[in-house]
């Protein structure tokens, strides 16, 4: 298999990061309502840092929800990206293993990976059950995928980050411009993934930034009428809100 063209990785990028990442970001954006966003953050927590005015308190808690799962989003979009390129250069695939995400041979060895988008993931009861996904997938794959005499390799390939110590035994993370260079052939994509992403993003971002400008005010007036009295947060009725039980 022949290594993926460059320019077939920018392509794909630019065409996807649009609907992929940034219409998912405005749709949760779109989303949200002050219910939403008074009910999922911490209300002891804005008081501890001192927020004092609606405006503060509200800019806060939009910002904190609506970034919450923004790594989520764009995690996700990057491991699109590395399973189209490892298809075009590996001839990989999506693998249908519980907790694995990608499949592919080289070299006499079948390597079978899990995606996650940056190094420090995982707690360890999360990181055991990768290895448990890990010793099922393998033992799979030697008695009924026909992989029995062919060295099965497991992967923990994180898109950004390092880890100079990659082999951890039964499995081996590569981080970064290893994990890349090992389903693409090319020493360098790490770096090069950094051009097509940046595509329409100062427009995008002007969307966003209307967007949130937009909800921020309504969301303000909508607090400063239901959690203020006479321009002073009650923390009390907010707190009753968020965490008080329903008889």
């Amino acid at each position: 298999m022949s290594l993926i063209d460059l320019d077939a990785i920018h392509a794909f990028v630019e065409e996807r990061i649009g609907p992929e990442f940034h219409d998912k970001k405005l749709t949760k954006l779109k989303s949200l309502t002050l219910d939403a966003i008074l009910k999922r953050k911490n209300p002891y927590l804005f008081k501890a840092k001192g927020a004092i005015t609606a405006n503060d308190l509200i800019e806060s808690v939009l910002d904190a929800t609506a970034s919450s799962g923004e790594e989520t989003i764009f995690g996700n979009f990057l491991e699109r990206v590395a399973i189209f390129v490892c298809s075009n250069a590996r001839d990989g695939k999506k693998s249908s293993a519980t907790g694995l995400d990608l499949e592919f041979s080289w070299k006499n060895r079948h390597y079978i990976v899990t995606i996650k988008s940056g190094p420090n993931w995982g707690n360890s009861d999360q990181i055991k059950k990768m290895q448990t996904n890990f010793t099922k997938a393998k033992k799979t794959l030697r008695t009924s995928g026909g992989l029995n005499k062919v060295e099965i390799v497991a992967i923990e390939g994180c898109c950004y980050g390092t880890d100079d110590s990659p082999d951890k035994g039964e499995y081996q993370k590569l981080c970064g411009q290893r994990f890349w260079e090992l389903i693409s052939g090319r020493p360098e994509l790490y770096r090069e993934l950094i051009v097509p992403l940046g595509a329409h993003a100062k427009l995008r971002n002007d969307e966003l930034i209307e967007l949130r400008a937009k909800k921020l005010n309504l969301f303000t007036k909508s607090f400063l009428d239901d959690y203020c009295d006479r321009g002073v947060i009650n923390w009390d009725k907010l707190v009753r809100y968020n965490s008080g039980a329903k008889r």
